[in-house]
């Protein structure tokens, strides 16, 4: 696993849930346990803190990490792709956003591709993209968060007139590969969950293995963030492996919570001068908290 990106799942599945901000030392201690060294750790954390994700502060003699605005916005809009399922209904509407930046403002542009191929969006030309998806809202946060008023406009049309939606959907996404990817996690954690499911119930799985894998787990389910455009059942093809990922997403998710979230209270080192209320309710069951 990457260091920053493991890190990002630590923040989203357990940290965020216990006052957003964690001591170093825990930090090393938690990742340590993917193999990831304390020099790999630091190494991570400066990148982060440098790019805006998370801030620090000292308190006494330790250093403690709390995720910014920018990152929490980042976390917050994960969380609820992962755990959200989709079953929403589309409002017949399609989001296109135009784009035109300065040949100066080009490191702008390549990170403004990269938020919103995050986003789900298809490119349907070289500065249009397309999306299904009530999203809006994001797309004004971003404008207002990197200051693109001048470069960026957004549509909602309800209406395709020159081609079918199938055909701007095969021009702006590759579903089958993405079904493709859903099929190999299947295929990878069908049998793990049935392994799981006999250790549970002969009572061998400790608390730290329950923390190892449902990480793993979310983990490996957290890159589809970045390969599934995320759009409602009307529009994905019949032959979909989505949903049935997502359902042995949640089974093995749920089978694995309370101990693993047992383990990650007994490493957890909150600031001594902050009074957190550890929130095991909403860390064991975000199925349901992602709504709320």
């Amino acid at each position: 696993m990457k260091p920053r990106s493991l890190m990002f799942t630590l923040y989203g599945e357990y940290i965020q849930h216990y006052g957003d901000e964690v001591w170093v030392g825990s930090l090393i201690q938690l990742m340590n346990r993917f193999g990831v060294s304390e020099s790999s750790v630091r190494g991570a954390i400066f990148r982060m803190v440098k790019q805006n994700y998370l801030k620090a502060r000292k308190v006494k003699n330790k250093s403690y990490y709390s995720l910014t605005e920018e990152g929490k916005r980042n976390i917050k809009d994960g969380v609820r792709r992962v755990y959200s399922p989709r079953n929403y209904v589309w409002d017949k509407k399609w989001r296109i956003l135009t784009y035109s930046f300065p040949e100066e403002k080009r490191e702008l542009r390549n990170q403004i591709r990269t938020e919103l191929n995050w986003m789900g969006f298809g490119l349907i030309t070289n500065s249009t993209w397309i999306s299904p998806k009530p999203i809006e809202k994001q797309i004004i946060n971003l404008i207002d968060a990197y200051e693109l008023e001048d470069y960026i406009t957004l549509f909602s049309s309800s209406d395709i007139v020159s081609h079918s939606i199938e055909h701007i959907i095969n021009k702006g996404w590759d579903l089958k590969d993405v079904s493709d990817q859903y099929n190999v996690f299947i295929e990878k954690y069908t049998p793990i969950q049935e392994e799981l499911r006999e250790k549970a119930f002969n009572n061998t799985l400790t608390d730290e293995q329950c923390y190892i894998e449902r990480t793993a787990l979310v983990h490996e389910y957290r890159k589809f963030l970045f390969r599934d455009p995320g759009f409602p059942l009307e529009l994905v093809p019949s032959y979909w492996a989505g949903t049935r990922a997502y359902e042995l997403f949640g089974e093995i998710h749920q089978l694995l919570a309370l101990p693993a979230v047992r383990f990650f209270e007994s490493v957890f080192q909150s600031p001594p001068d902050r009074d957190i209320t550890l929130d095991r309710h909403t860390a064991t069951n975000p199925f349901q908290s992602v709504f709320s």
